[in-house]
């Protein structure tokens, strides 16, 4: 798991933090000690994206978007866009499907690509 002062160079050539993201163990462990100290050549396997107060509006939120599509036609496996002041959350599967909305989630789950995970959202929604 990685936490937002990581980045990642993905295969098209961005660089991108996510606020949080988790890559399997393995494709860790396949890169070289080089290339795990700086920004990893690879995209995360989930990113998660929260949006603040300042990405509200419509600009905001389609930055995150277009940010959240650079993940999904890289390789992410799943895609959390938190939307807090909408208490709602886009998520993003593998090979460019079109995001789902969740009005109104409490919990998310990994499903079967992250069996186990799960993210309670009352206290992001709380503030």
């Amino acid at each position: 798991m990685f936490e937002s002062s990581a980045g990642f160079r993905l295969p098209d050539g961005s660089v991108l933090s996510p606020d949080a993201s988790l890559l399997r163990l393995e494709r860790w462990q396949a890169l070289s000690a080089e290339a795990r100290s700086g920004f990893a050549p690879l995209c995360p396997d989930l990113v998660v994206e929260l949006a603040s107060p300042s990405d509200q509006g419509p600009r905001g939120v389609s930055a995150l978007r277009r940010k959240m599509a650079a993940y999904q036609a890289n390789g992410a496996r799943l895609g959390w866009l938190l939307l807090p002041h909408e208490q709602a959350v886009d998520v993003w599967g593998p090979g460019g499907e079109e995001p789902r909305r969740l009005d109104q989630a409490v919990t998310l789950d990994g499903g079967a690509e992250f069996p186990g995970l799960s993210l309670n959202l009352e206290e992001i929604w709380a503030g």
